[in-house]
């Protein structure tokens, strides 16, 4: 490739960050308007975890999609799922048909987020110049991300929610064009058999063990255990199956080196707590302090621009110390923002939430670049591929469970405040209070005990985040140790 084709390429892959970035602020912002209008607050931990699904199960087969058909036309194929489950979305008539439509726009993402490291990877083999390219990828997601929530907040007072499904129609189409005409590879003959049998059975075990923990509380006891536990027994045959295997869709080498075991580790647990700041920090603005879209919207702003903070002093923080410290900070700065949710009062002021969302958005601005260098620096050159890849996968599994988890909590403090308001208020009630039109319509001497359940729920939800944190401390000291370690046997 020309050094201009080089330009080019990179700029359609951070289109694709931008079209990512879009999406993850414009669907908070939109969230307690679409579950207002579908009937689904019940059904809010599914809509978040669906999606993460989608990715999560998918993430490994495209790496190894890219293998065999090409990196470029992998990524396009995943640009136009993509796009298509985005305009379903729109389209969607009912909760249901949104939730299987926002599955397909997952599956697509999975392709979507991982692909581009990998190429990234091939394509800048220095690795100083790499970081600065991943310092432009949360760039231009931190910019996206801060012009998601105006953006949506805005289609979603003056037209409808199903509007903001329909921009990333054109910017993937825009994408496609630039990766078509501009990404050169050279593709190279896999001789090995398809792994047909791994793959089937790390997306069955993956589905099963997280639609069985979506829903607890909503099914039957044997229901919820029969598919955790045929998960369980599906990824022990995955296991068993990827030792035999040619090529392993889950290379199992790789869970051999301890320090990568940590690095994994790290990224699910903070990605799972960081997530229920994500998503419930909009309800909080629209549910309990009656705000609009637009102003939910607004809380996510402080996030973005701190999360491009983040990134971007996440080269210079590196350099003065080490891995382990600068993670260190970035779980301290979004500990603070969840206790600082835990704490308030259900009336604490829009302000407020611009703070702790700042505090937030530079832990994961921060962690991100520092982990996701760090996965490549401590894997091996021909494991790059594989071990960034699984670093994805491990991230969208931590916020997959643990937004299931968030779930099933709201869930139970949603039913048992609606059992204790001894029938004066019902589940549909609820569901209206989380959209600022639709709760004008609610008996307004009812609101501030529907308030005061749905603040008690995303305070259980802050206190187990919190946990995640304590836990994510404790990993990072053994990540330390390891990394001394490793230092003294070479």
């Amino acid at each position: 490739m020309t050094r201009k084709q080089i330009h080019v390429m990179t700029i359609g892959l951070l289109l694709a960050n931008v079209m990512s970035g879009l999406d993850a602020t414009i669907i908070n912002t939109a969230l307690p308007a679409i579950i207002a209008d579908l009937h689904g607050i019940s059904c809010m931990g599914l809509i978040v975890s669906v999606f993460l699904l989608g990715m999560s199960v998918s993430t490994l087969l495209w790496s190894k999609f890219g293998e065999r058909m090409g990196n470029k036309k992998a990524f396009e194929l995943a640009v136009v799922l993509f796009i298509v489950g985005s305009a379903l979305e729109g389209l969607s008539p009912d909760i249901l048909f949104f939730v299987c439509a926002r599955l397909l726009m997952g599956i697509g993402a999975g392709g979507l987020g991982s692909i581009p490291y990998i190429i990234f990877g091939n394509v800048y083999e220095n690795l100083h110049t790499r970081s600065i390219i991943l310092g432009f990828v949360s760039a231009v997601y931190g910019a996206a991300s801060i012009t998601g929530p105006l953006v949506g907040g805005l289609i979603v007072d003056s037209f409808s929610w199903h509007w903001i499904f329909y921009i990333n129609v054109p910017i993937g189409l825009l994408i496609i064009a630039i990766i078509h005409f501009s990404y050169k590879e050279k593709i190279e003959s896999v001789d090995k058999k398809v792994d047909w049998l791994g793959s089937f059975l790390l997306v069955s075990g993956l589905t099963c063990i997280l639609m069985g923990i979506q829903v607890i509380g909503n099914e039957s006891e044997m229901l919820v255990i029969g598919l955790i536990v045929s998960g369980i027994i599906l990824c022990f045959c995955l296991v068993q199956a990827e030792k035999k295997a040619s090529d392993p869709v889950m290379p199992l080498h790789i869970f051999k080196d301890r320090l990568l075991v940590l690095d994994f580790a790290l990224f699910a647990v903070i990605w799972g707590a960081s997530i229920a700041f994500n998503t419930y920090i909009p309800l909080w603005a629209q549910g309990l302090l009656g705000l609009s879209a637009l102003m939910g919207g607004l809380t996510q702003i402080p996030a973005s621009v701190f999360d491009f903070a983040g990134s971007q002093l996440s080269a210079s923080i590196r350099e003065r110390w080490s891995f382990a410290s600068a993670v260190n900070l970035g779980i301290l700065s979004l500990a603070v923002a969840e206790f600082g949710l835990l704490v308030a009062k259900s009336s604490a002021s829009f302000v407020f939430l611009c703070i702790v969302a700042a505090f937030g958005g530079f832990s994961v601005g921060l962690i991100f670049n520092v982990l996701q260098i760090k996965v490549q620096y401590d894997s091996s050159k021909q494991d790059m591929a594989v071990a960034t890849s699984f670093s994805f996968l491990i991230r969208i599994l931590g916020q997959t469970l643990m937004a299931s988890i968030y779930g099933v909590l709201m869930n139970v403090a949603l039913n048992r405040g609606v059992e204790r308001s001894g029938g004066k208020i019902t589940l549909a009630m609820m569901n209206k209070l989380s959209d600022a039109k639709s709760s004008k319509n609610l008996p307004q001497e009812l609101l501030p005990q529907m308030r005061a359940i749905m603040h008690s729920g995303i305070q259980i939800i802050m206190m187990v985040a919190l946990m995640l944190l304590v836990l994510a401390f404790y990993l990072n000291i053994k990540c330390k140790k390891a990394e001394k370690s490793r230092l003294r046997s070479r």
